[in-house]
């Protein structure tokens, strides 16, 4: 059902807007620092007929201390939380601090006038942090490897002098792998299954619809868009991750021609996933519990584009300004995108 929703959104677009276009004035606009949007947003702009793009982009989200809806938690609040939650949680650990690292590579080509396929490989790195309940001794788990893989179309709707109406059709394979183990927790003594937030793919098929509008100015752009990442079904563990909604606003400011920054603002909302897998026992650590992965955040971004001899070099610093997550959850304090891309 979400899936034919996802299409049904396509085509209502697509039978909406017709395309115009000014040659001068796409030149003029989109071939300024500005012509992408900031580092951390994707599926924003068309290449022309048999032109490519090669992108290489790093992002990295820094998560330290719980929080319970609101209101943060220190170490041992995350314990006293568990004791009362429901499901009762963290009787074996309590996680602390997580980084999650990727490493993408980005392919575009340029198909038709209003046409543009992509691909994206990536690879995460996740490390977490934990505590361990009782003795209150410290142990780190990681995880790297290849993760989903995003394949997708961005059809023009829209475009004149100004403007860009983008639609972006596009899906994830689960090419990343979801289930591993360590027997770091227990010591040695027996294997458990990394959590949730340590995996490093869905497991599913996902659909991953958007609609992107950009407006061009003699000082900037102004950008608009709406993305989701929405799972098909459940994985072959028995569970589907979150559904995620983001929607983006930015201003680029144009310094010179070559220079930009950016103030981005993002409204994030995900749901709790859905069925469970079996090998992640909630009482043990609240990482292991599927109603603890939901919530709400706002996000800032501050950014600034360079284009340097046809080299688009963009980078992005976004600390979260609110968070409102069910349950128990490691809270984020900030997350950071960096990117060079060249188009042939």
């Amino acid at each position: 059902m979400k899936f034919g929703l996802c299409f049904a959104f396509g085509f209502a677009c697509l039978t909406l807007w017709q395309h115009s276009s000014n040659a001068d004035g796409f030149d003029s606009y989109r071939s300024r620092a500005d012509k992408h949007a900031p580092a951390s947003i994707m599926g924003d702009h068309l290449h022309d007929p048999g032109e490519w793009m090669v992108e290489y982009k790093y992002m990295n989200m820094h998560m330290e201390d719980n929080r319970a809806g609101t209101r943060t938690l220190s170490d041992a609040g995350s314990f006293t939380y568990g004791d009362s939650s429901t499901p009762v949680t963290n009787q074996g650990a309590t996680p602390t601090q997580m980084t999650h690292e990727m490493h993408m590579l980005h392919i575009m080509r340029g198909v038709t006038e209003d046409i543009t396929v992509y691909t994206m490989l990536m690879l995460p790195s996740i490390t977490m942090d934990h505590q361990r309940r009782g003795d209150g001794s410290a142990f780190t788990t990681h995880n790297s490897g290849f993760g989903d893989t995003t394949f997708g179309a961005l059809l023009r709707l829209y475009s004149d002098v100004n403007d860009d109406l983008i639609l972006n059709l596009a899906g994830s394979v689960p090419t990343g792998d979801i289930f591993r183990t360590t027997r770091i927790p227990s010591r040695g003594v027996t294997d458990q299954a990394l959590p949730y937030p340590m995996r490093l793919g869905s497991g599913t098929f996902n659909a991953k619809p958007g609609i992107t509008w950009k407006h061009y100015l003699e000082s900037g752009s102004w950008g608009v868009q709406f993305q989701s990442d929405v799972p098909i079904g459940r994985n072959y563990r028995d569970y589907s991750v979150s559904d995620e909604f983001r929607l983006n606003t930015w201003y680029s400011h144009l310094l010179t021609d070559n220079f930009s920054t950016s103030i981005r603002l993002e409204n994030l909302w995900r749901t709790n996933y859905d069925g469970a897998d079996a090998a992640t026992p909630d009482a043990m650590i609240s990482t292991n519990v599927e109603s603890f992965r939901g919530g709400y955040s706002l996000n800032l971004g501050l950014g600034a584009a360079a284009l340097v001899k046809g080299h688009l070099l963009n980078v992005e610093f976004v600390p979260t300004l609110y968070q409102d997550l069910d349950g128990i959850q490691l809270e984020t304090d900030w997350t950071m995108a960096a990117s060079w891309s060249k188009s042939f």
